[in-house]
């Protein structure tokens, strides 16, 4: 019985808390919304609405007139007086016959003298080359084997005179006996013998030919 009569206090209790607790949640609705209600009708009191009216436009200006400058008035045209025609005789006109001047036929000028004609050119004689060989040969170009031999002797040479004054050939008309000599003397003349070219009659170095005689002699000790 006592159990019974608990659990009966019990859910009574729980009734009245969720009462208690409906009765909260109304009042503070009713209070927020009384709240929102009463804001709202002040802001609305305290806005004002006023009619905005725009300014009349300024009156437009006038542009002062333009003044026009004084201009004289065009002068008058005056029409010339009307040509009168008058008889005019016109003056006799007398023709003079005038001989015609002489014709003067122009004199043919005597042509100018011919030039005189170009001496003629002037025939030289020929010269013969030139030169000298003394001082060409020294004790130094005596060939070696003919001093072995003790060879010495005279070379006869029949040389070739080029035109720029070189020796282009060598022709040997008399032996000395040594053909080391005769050698020797060719190729000493070709390498060091120097002449002035013969020239021709129109003075132009032409070739020519120099013949010479060179001693051979074996130096005394």
């Amino acid at each position: 019985m006592a159990y019974a009569n608990r659990r009966q206090m019990s859910s009574n209790r729980t009734a009245s808390i969720i009462v208690v607790a409906l009765l909260h949640i109304v009042l503070g609705y009713a209070l927020v919304t009384g709240l929102a209600y009463n804001v709202i009708k002040n802001a609305a009191s305290d806005l004002k609405t006023f009619d905005v009216t725009e300014p009349p436009p300024p009156p437009e200006e006038k542009p002062p007139p333009e003044k026009k400058p004084d201009t004289p008035p065009p002068p008058q045209v005056v029409a010339p007086p009307p040509l009168v025609r008058t008889n005019i005789i016109a003056p006799q006109i007398q023709t003079v016959s005038v001989a015609p001047p002489p014709v003067i036929t122009p004199t043919a000028r005597p042509a100018p003298p011919a030039p005189p004609a170009p001496p003629p050119p002037v025939k030289r004689e020929s010269a013969r080359a030139k030169g000298s060989l003394i001082g060409l040969f020294s004790s130094e170009d005596y060939p070696t084997s003919s001093l072995s031999a003790n060879e010495q002797g005279t070379t006869a040479v029949q040389l070739t005179i080029g035109t720029d004054g070189r020796v282009s050939g060598c022709n040997i008309t008399s032996s000395s006996g040594s053909s080391a000599l005769d050698n020797a003397t060719c190729n000493i003349l070709k390498r060091r013998a120097r002449f002035s070219p013969a020239m021709d009659s129109n003075g132009q170095p032409t070739s020519d030919t120099y013949s010479q005689r060179i001693t051979w002699k074996v130096p005394a000790e």
